[in-house]
């Protein structure tokens, strides 16, 4: 093998080399113009197009640079398929059937506890600070009882940009289902009723045919009415173009008749289905057709008993004869039904409960005493919770928390201050009331301090005026007015003070709300604030600045 390969030439070395490989020969002129030629025949349609290896035509209106696959592709033929998405890289996602699995797996049934398992409730997929059932008196660890079911162990879904936010993934369309069932029960009620409708109107019109037979014949003139049956009025009914013809619905000559003079059906072509289409005779059964129709009947029965009354002419009084007759027809069945109840009894069947007082009811037997205790049966179990309810220590009416005052919390009952207290009722309010010391303001401090200034001022100058001169006398004056100058001076300096504490306040309360609306990585470093001791005036603005939580009037102001 080596000594034929050194032996061969270069020119054979490249002739062979070009045999193996894949790479695309140089086409000649002639070849060029046919491909040309193949190329114009297809965009003209007069030759076949190119067919891909999954047997699809290729448009030959294609760019070339779009149609021809790359030399290193490997393909035998035309093909399209280096323009389509590739599987090896394209992402696989979760199907639309793929969900979280729902509520526990009860496919198992436990009655051991095992190993690693929820001291609590006995479930091996989680631990007990995790679980989420009431924590039991003794855990399914030590009892043995009443383990519960595992939950799923949900897989991991790969959800695709559309998946993420498809607002019905993970619905069960078997929910709906329950919805439709109810509906289609109402639709079956609806049908059920509109059949004996139907069905108590047939057979009333069958033991009427023979009565009213003469009544619809030519010869006979209605009170009222001029029949004449060679007048005939034709009423041209208008349908949509797209509206399927009568004559279409069936083709059977024997089924329902068609009319082509008035193109109108009498009856359903297809009664054996559940066509909607019922016929044109559906309409001499719906709306107020049946109430006109009644009181045509009533104006022609009452014609016949002597009553000259007329439907088109005197509707009002037909209609107030008609509300008469009824009123006395139900007057005189209600007399029938009082007379038969009389002579043989039976009146208080009829006084029934309403349904829903029925439907109400049940059969669990609870007996009360005269206190309210239950001697029998079980009472309705109340719903409480795990903690002790309406329980009060040490003589108390109020629980601890239910009074405030002085900024602190204490019980309403006793005005107490100090928790898990003894009660003492009206006679600790009062003592509380008398021991009660109210919060001192800044501006009370001062005045307590103004006075006793000058209660000492006025016992120094009278001390000293009986033996001094009346040259002093005055130079006293002189130094009391400086002195009330002076405090009124300190005065207005003070509320100065108070009022450029206030001020700043204001200010801090601005600056520290827009710190925390600021992020926390773009606040500044407070390493170069100075901490000292607030003043008097600052913090007598800052009581009252602040919010005070515990107010009840807090969330109005």
């Amino acid at each position: 093998m080596t000594n034929n390969s050194v032996n061969l030439t270069v020119s054979q070395i490249l002739r062979t080399k070009s045999e193996f490989e894949d790479e695309p020969k140089k086409k000649s002129r002639e070849d060029w113009r046919k491909a040309k030629e193949l190329e114009e025949a297809r965009k003209a349609g007069t030759a076949p197009a190119a067919v891909d290896e999954e047997g699809k035509d290729i448009n030959p209106h294609i760019p070339q640079y779009i149609a021809t696959a790359p030399w290193y592709y490997g393909t035998a033929g035309p093909t399209l398929k280096h323009q389509r998405p590739q599987d090896d890289k394209e992402a696989k996602y979760s199907k639309l059937t793929e969900w979280y699995k729902r509520g526990v797996d009860n496919s198992t049934f436990i009655t051991k506890y095992r190993r690693g398992a929820c001291e609590n409730c006995g479930a091996m997929t989680h631990k007990k600070k995790d679980c989420m059932e009431r924590p039991r008196k003794v855990g399914a660890k030590y009892s043995g009882a009443k383990i519960a079911p595992d939950e799923y162990i949900q897989s991991k879904l790969n959800l695709s940009y559309d998946g993420k936010r498809d607002r019905w993934s993970g619905y069960d369309p078997t929910e709906h289902r329950a919805i439709i069932e109810e509906y289609q029960k109402v639709e079956e009620a609806k049908r059920q009723l509109r059949a004996d409708k139907l069905d108590a109107q047939e057979s009333q019109d069958d033991e009427d045919e023979d009565k009213d037979e003469d009544k619809y014949v030519d010869e006979v003139d209605m009170p009222g009415t001029k029949v004449d049956s060679k007048q005939r009025i034709t009423v041209r009914n208008l349908r949509i173009r797209e509206d399927t013809a009568k004559y279409l619905r069936n083709l059977d000559p024997n089924s329902a008749y068609y009319d082509p003079k008035t193109r109108s059906m009498r009856e359903n072509p297809h009664p054996e289905t559940g066509d909607t289409y019922s016929g044109e005779n559906f309409v001499r059964f719906c709306g107020d057709t049946r109430k006109h129709a009644s009181a045509q009947l009533f104006a022609w029965e009452a014609y016949e008993r002597g009553v000259d009354v007329h439907l088109l002419a005197e509707p009002t009084k037909l209609e107030m004869l008609q509300k008469e007759y009824d009123s006395k027809k139900d007057q005189f069945k209600s007399q029938v039904q009082e007379s038969v109840l009389e002579k043989y009894g039976g009146e208080e069947h009829l006084q029934i409960p309403p349904k829903s007082l029925l439907l109400a009811q049940t059969e669990d037997y609870v007996e009360y005493s005269r206190s309210g205790k239950v001697l029998k049966g079980q009472e309705k179990e109340i719903i409480r919770s795990r903690y002790e309810e309406d329980i009060y220590i040490n003589n108390h009416t109020s629980v601890w928390g239910s009074y405030w005052n002085g900024g602190q919390w204490g019980y309403k009952c006793c005005h107490s201050f100090l928790k898990n207290s003894y009660c003492l009722g009206e006679a600790g309010i009062k003592a509380n009331e008398s021991t009660e010391i109210p919060v001192p303001t800044l501006e009370a401090i001062h005045e307590k301090k103004s006075k006793v200034t000058d209660s000492n001022s006025d016992s120094n100058s009278s001390s000293d005026s009986e033996d001094k001169d009346i040259k002093k006398k005055h130079k006293n004056k002189k130094k009391d007015k400086k002195k009330k100058l002076k405090e009124k001076k300190k005065q207005k300096k003070e509320e100065d003070k108070l009022q450029k504490a206030l001020v700043a306040e204001e200010e801090n309360q601005q600056h520290a709300d827009h710190l925390l609306s600021m992020d926390e990585r773009k606040r500044p470093y407070n390493s170069m604030f100075e901490v000292k001791k607030p003043t008097d005036e600052e913090m007598e603005a800052y009581y009252l600045k602040r919010r005070r939580e515990e107010d009840p009037m807090n969330q109005f102001m």
